[in-house]
């Protein structure tokens, strides 16, 4: 199993204390979302492989030499300002970190997220350029693969649309980010992947985040494929909880009510098996092993 620390919900940045426990306890409990009554216990003693995805990843490096299991870092880099990510902390303290992580785990093991990109008068092409630019010259030789991807209108977007000002990328624009991006991370020793989207004719290539051959190298299992999405990639059991990230980022497609972000939030207990509220009477627990 590879466990997903977490596409719903950046818990390394808001709730690794509490992850810590539950690691150290040997078991976490994860909600259906989709049909809440049914819960799903995950031992630790059946993840081969966990995959961090978070913006802040400070709180859990000076932890990852008690994790027992193989663990693979995807970190959020973006270059926009408090207007469209308004919780997300000083960026270079984000890079000095992944560097340590790099450190840690091999550079081969950690992958740095230029994602998502938009458009718009202040976030414009030559902003990205010259932001990507900068990024790759300070992560020189710390990471070996950077992954981008576009902004999709998810609910959030679109009720975000005033603050974003977003526009259509040309194809135009998208040729020549490609061959800019390509070119300044060539120089860095940085490939470049799209995540799953396929805009290889534009010069990009297309990959997948956790791809059955680097899960291969890092568990010695073949990991069965994610069959809800047609991406590639290998299962993934995340633990994360929608609405409940106090990032904010304008574009996220995890969070769409901000209301419900703070009542989530106040419901977390530090102590509780769950990321958000606690067991109760007639929950249906189901231990899942793969």
């Amino acid at each position: 199993m590879v466990l997903f620390v977490s596409g719903r919900c950046d818990v390394i940045a808001f709730y690794s204390e509490w992850f810590k426990k539950r690691y150290e306890e040997g078991f976490v409990h994860v909600r259906n979302p989709f049909n809440p009554k049914l819960v799903s216990q995950i031992n630790f003693s059946d993840v081969d492989l966990i995959m961090f995805c978070t913006k802040k990843p400070n709180n859990i490096v000076d932890y990852l030499d008690k994790i027992k299991q193989p663990i693979l870092f995807h970190v959020t880099i973006t270059p926009y300002k408090e207007d469209i990510e308004p919780g997300v902390t000083d960026k270079k303290e984000v890079i000095e970190s992944v560097k340590k992580i790099s450190k840690i785990i091999g550079k081969d093991n950690v992958f740095v997220r230029y994602d998502p990109i938009f458009i718009s008068d202040k976030y414009n092409l030559e902003y990205h350029i010259k932001a990507f630019s900068k990024l790759c010259s300070e992560l020189k030789g710390y990471v070996e693969t950077f992954i981008i991807s576009f902004m999709d209108e998810y609910k959030n977007v679109k009720t975000n649309k005033d603050i974003l000002k977003y526009r259509e990328i040309t194809p135009l624009e998208f040729e020549t980010m490609a061959k800019k991006f390509n070119e300044i991370a060539s120089l860095n020793g940085i490939a470049v992947q799209t995540c799953a989207e396929n805009l290889e004719e534009y010069g990009f290539k297309k990959g997948e985040c956790l791809s059955k051959e680097l899960a291969f190298k890092l568990t010695g299992k073949k990991e069965k494929k994610w069959s809800s999405r047609d991406c590639g990639c290998v299962q993934l059991v995340d633990i994360g909880v929608y609405n409940s990230c106090k990032n904010f980022c304008r574009y996220c497609y995890a969070n769409y009510d901000e209301k419900e972000v703070n009542k989530n939030f106040s419901m977390h207990d530090v102590n509780s098996t769950f990321l958000i509220g606690n067991l109760k009477n007639d929950d249906i627990i189901k231990v899942r092993s793969k």
